[in-house]
């Protein structure tokens, strides 16, 4: 027999649940610094985008009705499977360019903020929430509510912290996600998809595009059944085209320019709140 040959892998994308190849056909030539591996990444269109925001819609009710507790014990399962998945990590970190001691790294924080996140989900409403005092004879209740689907362009500068700190406080809020890998280092976005893919979260819940920034950012900020769109990045040009476009249907922009990711200043319940609505309700004393 002669010698067998390795089957490559084929980084795809996630939608609705399943990893389909983009509609286009079409898929970037992507090669690691040291030019010694050349990988197929599909190269995500705009029918794909639109594909996955009726994903992500269809999933929103459900989600955003799943108890907090019940969300942050998902939260804590991605934590222990990409636990389990060290190795894999390690190979596409190393691969895309990191040492081993910034791989390992990297892992250590993904894992522990996706499991610092988990412990949010049912303490941040009551941290946020009030009751206001009025000059009426009503009781004045605020609360948070998730605002929906998100369209997200995660951090091209680092790969797997990248995607878990924008991930994880959106999905822990209730809200659904579609998310724009690194353009530069895509590979861990999409193994990042099978660890979702083999957690309970729910099909639709996380979508997960590769493909240009260039092409696809218009897309993300002008849908008009994306109710938030998140940036990360620091291109004066590409931060008006978000905001400009969030204008177009009142949704919000939220914007991370030249953020360290790998700083715990990057977690904490103010990265939920900015995809929560504060919803106000009164009620009258004495009924």
């Amino acid at each position: 027999m002669g010698k067998r040959i390795n089957v490559q892998k084929t980084y795809k994308l996630y939608i609705d649940g399943k990893f389909p190849r983009t509609e286009s056909g079409r898929y970037i030539k992507w090669q690691d610094p040291k030019e010694t591996t050349l990988v197929n990444v599909c190269r995500g269109s705009r029918k794909d985008f639109r594909n996955a925001v009726v994903a992500a819609r269809k999933a929103a009710s459900g989600w955003s009705c799943r108890t907090a507790y019940n969300r942050g014990q998902i939260l804590y399962r991605i934590g222990e499977i990409l636990e389990g998945r060290r190795e894999q990590f390690m190979t596409e970190l190393t691969l895309q360019g990191s040492t081993k001691k910034q791989a390992e790294k990297e892992i250590d924080q993904a894992i522990e903020r996706l499991i610092y996140y988990a412990g949010w989900a049912d303490k941040y409403v009551q941290v946020f929430s009030r009751v206001n005092p009025v000059a009426m004879p009503y009781f004045n209740f605020s609360f948070l509510e998730s605002v929906g689907v998100v369209a997200a362009i995660a951090p091209d500068d680092i790969s797997l912290l990248g995607s878990v700190s924008v991930l994880a406080p959106i999905i822990v809020g209730g809200n659904t996600a579609i998310m724009l890998a690194s353009e530069s280092r895509p590979l861990c976005a999409i193994t990042f998809a099978e660890v979702i893919h083999t957690s309970d979260v729910p099909a639709g819940v996380v979508n997960i595009l590769t493909g240009q920034r260039s092409e696809l950012l218009d897309h993300f900020s002008s849908h008009m059944d994306v109710n938030a769109v998140v940036y990360c990045g620091n291109d004066p040009e590409e931060i008006e085209l978000v905001q400009s476009n969030s204008a177009l249907n009142v949704k919000r922009p939220v914007i991370y320019r030249g953020q360290n990711w790998s700083d715990k200043k990057m977690q904490g319940p103010y990265h939920i709140l900015e995809t929560q609505e504060t919803k106000t309700t009164w009620h009258p004393v004495g009924v």
